[in-house]
C-alpha cells in the first residue's frame, strides 16, 4: 500500500523527534511490504523565518492533499514577539481549520514500566489510568473573534448546536468502542455555551442507549482527574477545556512526553502530533524522548490507514524498549538506563517485530 505523508518537522525539537518516527515507519514499510512517501512542509517559526508566515497557503495545501499529516512542534522564545497573528501557533491553529479536523483524541494511558514515574500515589495509580480526552479544536475561544480597544480586551466564545453535535457524535462512537461510559464536561453553571453543550449532549444520548453519559463541571473534573482517575473511560470537552484537562491528564501518566494525539474531521485525512511542545531549551541536544511522536504514528497508521498490526507492531516495540529499562532524561528512574533521541529510536527499531 502506498501512503503520502505531509511532514511537518516544525520548530525546537520537531525536527529531531520526527526523525526518528520516520525511521520506525521506514522499518514498518520494510516488514509490511507499504511505501510511505514523505512531503516536508513548513510550518510555525521555520515559516516565519522563510516566509514571513506561520503557514503559508502552499504549504496547506500540501496538507490537504496528502492522506495524513505528521507534525513535531512548532514555536518558541524566538518568535514571542512577533505580532499576533503572525505566531507560530497561528498556523496551528490555520492548519486544523484548513484540514477540518474538528475531533483531537488524547489518550491519558500510563505504562505499566513507567508507573513509579506518575506524580500521584501508589494506590491511585494501581486503579489504572486509561482514558481519552475527545477535545473539540476548530471552536470555541481560541476561534472567537479577539479584540483589544484601549485597556479592555475581549476573547468570544461561541458553539453552535452543529459544532457539539459533531463532536458529542465522536465522544459517544468512542465510548462505544471503549468501556461505554461518557463524561461530558462543561461549565453549564455560568456559561450559556455550556448549557446549550448539555442540552446537545443529553439529547444525543437518546441515541446511544448502551453509553453512560454522565455531566461534569470542568473544576471538579480538573480535581477528579488526580483524585481518581480511574472513573473515566472517555471525556468530551470543548476546546479550551480540553487543551488544559489534556495537559493535567498527561502529567499523571508520568511524561507528557509519552502522549500521542490524532485531530480528525469527516475524512481519514488526519493530524497526528505528540501533546508536547517544541521544548527550545533542550533542541539541539539529543536528549528529547521521541516517543510522543513514535506512537503518534502508530496511531496514524491505525486511524487514517487502517492499518492495526503494523500500529500494534510499533506500541509492542515501545513497551518492549521500556521492558529492557531504556529511558530518556524526562522519565528516568532510578535503575534505569540513560539514552539520548536518536538512540531511543534506534532501540525501538530494533524491537519492531512483523505480528
Amino acid at each position: 500500500m502506498v501512503k503520502n505523508i505531509a511532514v511537518i518537522r516544525g520548530d525546537g525539537i520537531g525536527p529531531e523527534i520526527v526523525d526518528q518516527a520516520l525511521k520506525v515507519l521506514d522499518k514498518v514499510a520494510e516488514l509490511y511490504g507499504h511505501t510511505f512517501n514523505y512531503t516536508d512542509v513548513d510550518m510555525g517559526g521555520c515559516a516565519i523565518d522563510k516566509y514571513g508566515d506561520p503557514l503559508p497557503e502552499h504549504e496547506l495545501k500540501k496538507c490537504v492533499e496528502s492522506d495524513s499529516v505528521l507534525l513535531g512542534a512548532v514555536g518558541g522564545n524566538k518568535w514571542n514577539d512577533v505580532p499576533g497573528h503572525m505566531r507560530p501557533e497561528k498556523g496551528l491553529l490555520r492548519l486544523r481549520a484548513g484540514m477540518g479536523v474538528y475531533s483531537n483524541n488524547r489518550p491519558a494511558k500510563i505504562w505499566p514500566q513507567l508507573s513509579d514515574a506518575s506524580p500521584l500515589k501508589k494506590e491511585i495509580v494501581d486503579k489504572g489510568i486509561d482514558f481519552i480526552i475527545v477535545r473539540e479544536l476548530i471552536g470555541g475561544i481560541y476561534f472567537g473573534e479577539h479584540k483589544t480597544e484601549g485597556d479592555v480586551a475581549t476573547d468570544v466564545l461561541t458553539y453552535s448546536e452543529s459544532e457539539i453535535e459533531r463532536i458529542g457524535r465522536i465522544g459517544f462512537e468512542t465510548a462505544q468502542k471503549r468501556n461505554k461510559k461518557l463524561c461530558s464536561v462543561e461549565k453549564s453553571n455560568v456559561l450559556d455555551s455550556s448549557r446549550l453543550w448539555k442540552k446537545v449532549m443529553h439529547r444525543l444520548a437518546e441515541e446511544y442507549p448502551e453509553v453512560e453519559l454522565s455531566d461534569m463541571l470542568v473544576d471538579n473534573c480538573a480535581m477528579q482527574i488526580v483524585k481518581n482517575p480511574a472513573q473515566f473511560d472517555v471525556i468530551v470537552t470543548e476546546n479550551m477545556f480540553g487543551d488544559i484537562l489534556s495537559d493535567e491528564a498527561s502529567m499523571i501518566t508520568g511524561s507528557i512526553g509519552m502522549i500521542p494525539s490524532s485531530s480528525l474531521g469527516a475524512t481519514t485525512c488526519g493530524l497526528y502530533e505528540p501533546i508536547h511542545g517544541s521544548a527550545p531549551d533542550i533542541a539541539g541536544m539529543d536528549v528529547a524522548n521521541p516517543i510522543g511522536t513514535i506512537l503518534s504514528a502508530a496511531m496514524m497508521l491505525r486511524f487514517s490507514f487502517d492499518m492495526p498490526c503494523e500500529a500494534d507492531t510499533i506500541e509492542n516495540a515501545v513497551s518492549a524498549y521500556l521492558d529492557a529499562g531504556y529511558r530518556t532524561a524526562d522519565i528516568m528512574s532510578e535503575g534505569g538506563t540513560l539514552v539520548g533521541c536518536r538512540q531511543c529510536g534506534e532501540l525501538i527499531i530494533q524491537n519492531l517485530r512483523k505480528g
